[in-house]
C-alpha cells in the first residue's frame, strides 16, 4: 500500500517527534515533508513507513497527515 504524507503547518508545534529521513525544520522552526517539499505528491518508501508512523502517533497536535494517494489528488 501507498503512503503519502504533509504537515498541518499551521497546528504544527514543533515537537520534535517526526521522523528525520522524512521530515525536518524550516527556517521558522516548523516541521515539513522533505520528500516533495510538504506537497504531500511524493511516496514514503516502504521502508520508512514504521518511521512514518512512529511520527504520527507521536505527534501531540496531529499536524501529520497520511493518506494512500497523492494529497494534491485529494484537493482536486
Amino acid at each position: 500500500m501507498s503512503k503519502y504524507t504533509v504537515v498541518d503547518q499551521e497546528t504544527c508545534i514543533v515537537c520534535g517527534a517526526a521522523a528525520p529521513e522524512i521530515f525536518d525544520y524550516n527556517d521558522e522552526g516548523v516541521a515539513f515533508v522533505i520528500l516533495d517539499e510538504n506537497e504531500g505528491t511524493a511516496e514514503v518508501a516502504e521502508g520508512l513507513f514504521d518511521d512514518l508512523d512512529d511520527a504520527v502517533e507521536g505527534c501531540p497536535t496531529d499536524s501529520i497527515k497520511v493518506e494512500t494517494s497523492p494529497f494534491k489528488v485529494l484537493m482536486d
